[in-house]
């Protein structure tokens, strides 16, 4: 019977943090964004995030978006740079149509700085991308 349950491989779905000046504070943060590249709209996006290491465990964090668009970004959450010295781990689920996805990010501790850098699918930004 395990042979015929089908897991579906999430591609075209993106994970970034994105280091970005903030208007209001005058100040460099860290966000975090989900990205779709696919040529189809998302549905029920549900998002849970949580750093942790060997010795630590931050609190879960949890987001939903009702619908991202096609071709489109999202931003999930501010994050502490105190953060980056831990693995940040964001757990993806989403409905495709009728058919659910799921699928776990991890950025690996101290992945996240500013020589990481790239630029990141569909945004005008430069970001540290996990695929």
């Amino acid at each position: 019977m395990k042979k015929d349950i089908q897991i579906p491989i999430v591609e075209g779905v993106y994970i970034a943090v994105v280091n970005e000046y903030n208007d209001i504070y005058k100040t460099q943060d860290w966000n975090a964004y989900i990205i779709n590249d696919k040529d189809i709209d998302l549905e029920m996006v549900l998002i849970v995030t949580s750093g942790y290491n060997e010795d630590k465990m931050t609190s879960i964090f949890r987001k939903k978006l009702d619908f991202l668009p096609k071709k489109s970004y999202a931003k999930i959450e501010l994050m502490q740079e105190d953060l980056f010295a831990l693995n940040n781990q964001f757990k993806l689920t989403f409905f495709e149509g009728n058919k659910m996805f799921d699928k776990t990010y991890t950025f690996r501790k101290n992945t996240i700085n500013l020589k990481a850098l790239q630029v990141l699918p569909l945004m005008e930004a430069r970001g540290v991308l996990v695929k």
